[in-house]
């Protein structure tokens, strides 16, 4: 299985404390992972450190073979790792215009297309023209999922997807999820949720003490 990503030596530290402490981190291409973990343990802190949002010291790092540095964060890396936070920020206007936002960065064509097939599959086709701020903690939730999937990430990085949802919101993102590696990308999960922790075909990586295991 090809490795999309690989990082050796990462060490993050706050003051005294030393958060995480991992000899080696790899990620395959369309390979889904579940990151567990005590809270604390540095799960979110890891996410935001592959996404570029957080610096760390890191002693080699591999992407789709290539050696590169995250630091500065490169630009291809910035395309292409999308990171979804737990409590997801919605922009002002409809849900259509969040969703096709990253792709009227890029100036993508065909935009509308893929805006709208990205509501199909997230089940939000209905709600195109609300505004995306009075939406409900589940929809919103199917929104960023959309707003990162129509980016066509190769490494995804949900941050607790399923933490603040209940009943039928929990079910509709839950069943999301296996779907993202069909067209190729990765997926990291970052959880404590039994049911997405038991989903097949899921890898299982745990930090505990600041180093990481793989189950």
């Amino acid at each position: 299985m090809t490795a999309l990503l690989r990082l050796h030596g990462v060490q993050k530290s706050y003051g005294q404390r030393r958060l995480l402490e991992i000899e080696t981190l790899e990620i395959a291409e369309a390979s889904a992972y579940v990151l567990t973990g005590m809270n604390g343990s540095g799960k979110s802190t890891l996410l935001r450190i592959l996404s570029g949002l957080e610096a760390a010291s890191i002693r080699e790092a591999h992407y789709l073979g290539q050696q590169f540095s995250l630091a500065p964060y490169p630009q291809r890396l910035r395309q292409e790792i999308v990171y979804v936070h737990q409590h997801p920020v919605m922009f002002s206007g409809t849900v259509a215009q969040n969703i096709g936002y990253g792709l009227q960065l890029r100036r993508e064509r065909q935009l509308a297309h893929k805006v709208a097939q990205a509501m199909e599959w997230a089940g939000v086709s209905h709600l195109q023209r609300h505004a995306a701020r009075t939406l409900s903690g589940g929809e919103k939730q199917r929104v960023a999922l959309a707003r990162a999937k129509v980016l066509q990430a190769r490494l995804l990085l949900l941050d607790e997807p399923t933490a603040n949802l209940d009943g039928a919101a929990r079910e509709q993102v839950m069943a999301l999820i296996p779907s993202l590696t069909q067209s190729g990308g990765s997926v990291i999960v970052a959880c404590h949720d039994r049911d997405l922790i038991a989903l097949p075909q899921v890898h299982r990586l745990k930090l505990r003490d600041g180093r990481l295991e793989y189950r």
